[in-house]
């Protein structure tokens, strides 16, 4: 997510005192690792599968490989303009156009919320109802889920903090019990290794089989999210010029790795249309693994899952929506603050009555997509701004990557967003829907300022 410098270059004023360095090298890679980790692996898996079939390692590699080379570009930046406003701050200092910053802005925002909703999405799935015996209505569980985010979020960040950070942990040990599950059935001898090479979502064709993997590539791409966030600790982390490239590259290779195991064990143990008929399709996995591992237990788990990606994204884009309005881009009522908690109180509202109502919009898939979507648009654009800032040097030292990067990693995440990936029109519909809500308040705002002679 990008902060509150959506259109500027982030400096903070002289009268302000400067943020707190407190991130070192260790919490930062911490910090990308539980920014990456979530709803994505936990619940998009078996709709991944579904796109591909067996192979259901492949998108996951590819994704990897799309977000190192994202990632290269985002170290580059952060380290050229350690400023905690991300791909807004570069776009504007690319392009130098404010609107055309502003889309970008307002598109991450809504990946974050479309985000979120998917992780809502998740927790009234499968998940929960192997605890309640699919005894409460999904879409209700879905609203009363970002219901009590919100109120999480307003009452105040130290809390949202906190709670991230346990949150973290959990889901990290739900992930290392799927591993030492497939760690057990590869020793035992059990699964069907030939899964492992079965496209059998290509159609047949070689251009189905492409869409079928790019369009599973794009979806898994949603489980790669996060490291971009990062990014927005730039003011608050020590010599962010030298510990972010580390942080980066070790948190997405960490996640990365992670991801491709997990996809490598759900496929060996679970037949891929069991996979993309379940929205807890990890939970499918330990019912397979041949390891007596408490089935509501890691129900439990994944929830707290969801619950942290949910959470996250909430708390960013209220965050986001907050800083837009304090640089007049956004109406200037949507940077109240609540006077006892000091928390974005219209920001909050107002991001959770659009994740509430993209709850209502599809499933976990369609969801999933349309945050990848959105954010692989992101990306095409800082992987170009790369290059067109290079026209502006720095006189400090800072990570350069090799130009082949940002020019692989355009092409890729502009082919995962065309159509080629073979996503269902839905999503565009969607996607659009949201940035003509950002375009409608930019200019409703526009039109207020104009008439008070402030423009």
């Amino acid at each position: 997510m990008t902060t509150s410098k959506a259109t500027t270059d982030a400096r903070q004023p002289a009268e302000e005192p400067a943020l707190n360095r407190a991130i070192g090298p260790k919490l930062l890679i911490l910090f990308v690792i539980g920014d990456i980790l979530g709803t994505g692996i936990y619940a998009t898996t078996g709709k991944v599968a579904g796109k591909v079939g067996g192979a259901l390692w492949l998108p996951f590699a590819i994704g990897f490989l799309v977000a190192l080379l994202t990632a290269a570009s985002y170290v580059e930046l952060v380290g050229k303009y350690p400023k905690a406003a991300g791909a807004a701050l570069y776009t504007q200092k690319a392009f130098k156009v404010p609107f055309f910053t502003f889309i970008i802005a307002f598109m991450v925002m809504c990946s974050g919320l479309s985000s979120a909703s998917a992780a809502a999405r998740a927790f009234s799935g499968d998940y929960l109802g192997e605890l309640t015996n699919d005894a409460l209505p999904p879409t209700l569980v879905a609203i009363l889920f970002i219901l009590a985010l919100a109120a999480l979020n307003l009452r105040g960040v130290s809390e949202s903090v906190k709670t991230n950070v346990v949150l973290t942990l959990v889901e990290l040990s739900g992930l290392a019990i799927i591993l030492a599950i497939g760690a057990y059935a590869v020793l035992s001898g059990d699964g069907e290794a030939s899964r492992l090479t079965e496209f059998e979502a290509g159609g047949g064709t070689a251009y189905a089989l492409m869409t079928g993997v790019l369009g599973a590539t794009a979806l898994g791409f949603f489980a790669f999210v996060g490291f971009e966030d990062s990014v927005n600790m730039a003011e608050e982390t020590k010599d962010p010029t030298r510990t972010f490239p580390r942080a980066i590259f070790i948190g997405v290779a960490v996640t990365g790795t992670i991801y491709v195991l997990v996809a490598l064990v759900s496929s060996l143990l679970v037949d891929y249309k069991v996979l993309e008929g379940s929205s807890g399709p990890l939970l499918e996995v330990v019912k397979a693994g041949g390891i007596d591992f408490p089935h509501k237990l890691f129900a439990l788990i994944a929830l707290f899952a969801v619950t942290n990606s949910a959470l996250i994204n909430i708390m960013m884009a209220s965050r986001l929506c907050y800083g837009m309005a304090n640089e007049r881009i956004l109406p200037r009522a949507m940077g109240r603050v609540l006077s006892r908690r000091r928390t974005p109180v219209v920001g909050i509202v107002f991001v959770s009555l659009l994740a509430i109502g993209l709850v209502s919009t599809g499933e976990i898939e369609g969801l999933g997509d349309t945050t990848a979507f959105l954010l692989l648009c992101v990306f095409g654009v800082v992987n170009v701004a790369v290059l067109v800032l290079r026209r502006d040097p720095v006189e400090h030292k800072h990570f350069r990557a090799p130009t082949i990067l940002p020019v692989l990693g355009a092409i890729t995440a502009l082919v995962l967003a065309s159509p080629l990936a073979d996503r269902p029109a839905e999503v565009y519909i969607r996607a659009g829907v949201l940035i003509a809500v950002g375009i409608g308040l930019w200019a409703v705002n526009k039109v207020v300022l104009k008439t008070r002679g402030e423009e």
